[in-house]
């Protein structure tokens, strides 16, 4: 099973930290392991033993950190952008290679997402594309009200608002190459909309399990707290 990791961003959100190591490369604690060494090892135990990594801000410090791969049980192979090509593009320069469905996703992204029942589920969609959703809750920090005219008629205070979003993880058919244009910058969200334009289908495939994406310092020391509770343990 063969899976692309997106791993080019200069992770601006997280500097200082990034002006000196990769975000996918950042540790989950002291002496704890990479962010993207926990994405491998949760990789492995769902049978994806051919990982690609899609490189560009720094691209040879997070080759010579991960290495061949060996050292956690999978082929590691490395595709450095000339340029920015999005969070789509980049799979282009892989194509000869990505012959089978495929998962993409994000290196910034910490999940106990059941990877081997998304696969399956991907497998026997109809939809070239599917992509992995989450809902997610946010907090109102104010009462709503509701109002006829000149008075109230209800108050709610500081509402939860729910969203289903985009989880950075996805799953594609190889007959999707045929959509993605070459050496061009391409984001994922295009892709969505090209493919509606066209009334294609895109799947969608809604998980419950932890998911956290890590783009923002509070969500850097989130992410060590959570590796230690839901990912140090089942070691």
């Amino acid at each position: 099973m063969k899976a692309v990791i997106l791993a080019g961003g200069l992770g601006t959100r997280l500097r200082p930290f990034t002006q000196v190591i990769p975000k996918p490369l950042l540790p989950l604690g002291e002496g704890e392991p990479a962010m993207m060494e926990v994405q491998i090892q949760m990789l492995k135990q769902h049978g994806f033993d051919e990982i690609y990594v899609a490189t560009n801000y720094k691209s040879e410090m997070v080759e010579a950190f991960l290495g061949d791969g060996s050292k956690y049980g999978v082929s590691l192979t490395f595709s450095q952008e000339s340029k920015a090509l999005g969070t789509c593009g980049p799979v282009t320069l892989l194509k000869d290679r990505l012959t089978e469905p495929f998962l993409l996703m994000n290196g910034d992204i910490l999940t106990s997402l059941d990877f081997t029942k998304a696969y399956r589920f991907a497998l026997d969609s109809e939809a070239n594309f599917v992509v992995i959703t989450k809902e997610i809750i946010t907090p109102f920090a104010f009462g709503k009200i509701t109002t006829e005219g000149d008075f109230i008629t209800n108050v709610e205070e500081k509402p939860d608002f729910k969203f289903e979003i985009l989880s950075g993880m996805y799953f594609l058919k190889p007959a999707l190459f045929d959509l993605i244009p070459d050496d061009t910058y391409y984001g994922i969200d295009t892709l969505i909309k090209d493919m509606l334009a066209q009334k294609m289908k895109v799947g969608r495939y809604l998980m419950h399990e932890y998911w956290l994406d890590i783009g923002r310092v509070n969500d850097y020391e989130a992410a060590q707290a959570a590796y230690k509770e839901h990912f140090k343990a089942k070691e």
